[in-house]
């Protein structure tokens, strides 16, 4: 019988995953399981883990399309964003240039271990 109540667990826990998109601690919270349980399930149990594993992708779909919308509503910011994370092969990536102007020096220093 506790191996149903564990697979139920289990259940109610995938179902929360699903609910808060992923969030683990909202997700726990809301099917009564401790984090540290939930912890040990993923790493004890391959099916639950790859559960877990496919409601990451889901919750990453979820949170595109939210940018698409936004995107599609005229928003800047979700444009840019979009910009310097899937446009950086036509050059959309922010990098700062550092110039130094003056003369560098280098010392090599050797390490002598003690002789204790």
């Amino acid at each position: 019988m506790a191996e149903q109540t564990e697979h139920t667990k289990k259940d109610k826990m995938l179902k929360a995953l699903e609910k808060s998109l992923g969030v683990v601690t909202t997700a726990c919270k809301m099917a009564g399981v401790g984090r540290t349980t939930f912890y040990e399930w993923l790493d004890k149990d391959p099916d639950f883990k790859k559960a877990v594993d496919d409601f990451k992708d889901v919750a990453i779909d979820t949170v595109e399309s939210k940018l698409y919308d936004l995107i599609q509503e005229g928003n800047v910011t979700a444009t840019i964003f979009y910009l310097k994370t899937k446009g950086k092969k036509r050059g959309y990536i922010e990098r700062q240039e550092i110039a130094h102007e003056g003369v560098l020096e280098s010392k090599v220093i050797e390490w002598v271990p003690s002789k204790e």
